[in-house]
């Protein structure tokens, strides 16, 4: 059986029935944090751009745009996609690809919108996308090719949608075939100054996954094998690789540790995640150093998927966009280190252009440390070192951050953070109400009802 079909048939068998209870109570975690965070983006310049392109597209099968306003199935999920990825403050997991598998969410909801999904059946679908996204993560690098994570949301977004729309294997075949041949993203997203695209790429994938799956509900045929053929994904990107086995494949299971969704991480600061242990080092650091202007020198002892995000190229120093500045180690533990809080406000523009700080991040290197990486991705330790002006040293060292999967947020620390999030837009009442219906969706009927709870009027969209 080819992995497509594989795919196809695992898609189609997975049931609400067959989830483990602490799954689905992390299936809805997932949509706490990724609404919440996708709130927190609302004003973003980049968001508006999308959100004004998208209403422009009207729609027969009209999905709802969070925050307000309603356009095709396929533009809702790339400007809610874009809202939940913006900030760099959704989900994470760390394999030989790191990924974002809460992105995959946009898609979900607006074929569950446009399906008239029950909440049993969007949960169903996210834990599918999650396993598929991560073991694929699990199985091949992507970025050793030059070739950007989000190339397998095209896979998992498009095997969620197909579940939700009800297509059978072999249109779902059809709809992975369709999805991967035409969404092989380049690594550049990534790399040198970052660009507003950085959080639009796997919005991108996502809408171009349910996109294929409309396509193939239609009847289009797609190129297969997609994986395994002559000229396809294994030959010419990755080389062969074998998928382990899902959660409920091989045997009805009710360990949750069968499902790659518990085994993600929540972020608890809004920057890449393989800054987080710095960020949490450098607020331990900061307590111990007294007067900030004895400080000298700041060494950040790291792995090496570190070093080569986000601690490599000459622009992390001088981050000119917040895409930029969030995926710099040495801004993230600067500002740390300065503020004792790394929060939204950390990357705009003040602080971009703040003397002090920058002067700050230019005393902070970057040094590769194999005994680090020989511990990734199973942790993310960074060790950092002060060395202060009278010659002495200060050492801190994280490697499971609050909120890791090994180190997870509670759900009062989650609800935390979406009342923080959300309440400056929503007001603390509608907040309150808007988290218990998160918390209540496995009981919802029309999945729909829940994303246009959050609706603002007109005249309140950013």
């Amino acid at each position: 059986m080819d992995l497509a079909r594989r795919l196809a048939e695992y898609a189609h068998s997975l049931r609400y029935e067959d989830l483990p209870a602490e799954v689905v109570h992390e299936a809805k975690r997932r949509f706490i944090d990724s609404l919440a965070v996708a709130v927190g983006a609302m004003d973003a310049e980049a968001c508006a751009i999308a959100k004004r392109c998208a209403l422009r597209e009207p729609s027969i099968y009209p999905a709802t745009i969070l925050g307000g306003g309603r356009t095709s199935p396929q533009w809702a999920t790339f400007v809610n996609g874009l809202l939940i990825r913006y900030l760099d403050f959704n989900d994470t997991y760390l394999s030989l690809e790191p990924a974002h598998p809460s992105d995959n969410l946009s898609a979900i909801l607006a074929a569950g919108e446009w399906a008239g999904a029950s909440g049993r059946q969007v949960i169903t679908a996210t834990v599918l996308a999650y396993e598929v996204q991560c073991r694929l993560c699990d199985a091949a690098s992507l970025r050793r090719h030059g070739i950007d994570h989000v190339t397998y949301g095209a896979f998992s977004s498009c095997l969620a949608a197909c579940s939700l729309l009800r297509l059978d294997v072999p249109k779902t075949v059809h709809a992975l075939g369709i999805a991967g041949v035409s969404n092989v993203a380049l690594r550049q997203t990534r790399s040198g100054e970052l660009s507003m695209w950085k959080g639009c790429a796997f919005a991108n994938a996502a809408r171009n996954g349910l996109f294929a799956a409309t396509l193939a509900a239609e009847g289009m045929t797609g190129p297969a094998p997609i994986f395994e053929g002559e000229l396809g994904f294994m030959k010419l990107i990755t080389g062969p690789f074998t998928v382990a086995p899902m959660g409920g494949e091989l045997r009805k299971s009710a360990d949750p540790q069968d499902f790659m969704i518990v085994h993600t991480s929540i972020k608890a600061w809004p920057a890449e995640y393989h800054a987080q242990s710095a960020i949490e080092a450098a607020f331990r650091l900061r307590a111990r150093i007294g007067d900030l202007a004895r400080l000298q020198r700041v060494d950040v002892y790291t792995f090496d998927a570190a070093a080569d995000i986000i601690g490599k190229d000459p622009e992390k120093w001088r981050p000119r966009t917040r895409e930029t500045a969030d995926h710099s180690l040495p801004y993230c533990t600067a500002v740390a280190l300065r503020e004792g809080q790394v929060w939204l406000s950390s990357f705009d523009e003040i602080h971009l252009q703040d003397p002090e700080l920058l002067d700050l991040v230019a005393k902070v290197q970057v040094r590769r440390d194999a005994t680090l990486t020989a511990r990734y991705p199973q942790g993310i330790p960074n060790r950092v070192v002060l060395t202060m002006s009278d010659g002495t040293t200060l050492t801190e060292v994280v490697e499971f951050p609050r909120g890791h999967a090994r180190n997870p947020l509670t759900d009062a620390e989650l609800e935390e953070k979406f009342r923080k999030l959300v309440t400056p837009r929503y007001g603390a009442a509608r907040t309150e109400e808007l988290l218990q219906s998160l918390w209540r969706l496995d009981k919802v009927e029309d999945v729909g009802k829940v994303v246009r709870l959050f609706d603002l009027p007109e005249s309140e969209w950013p």
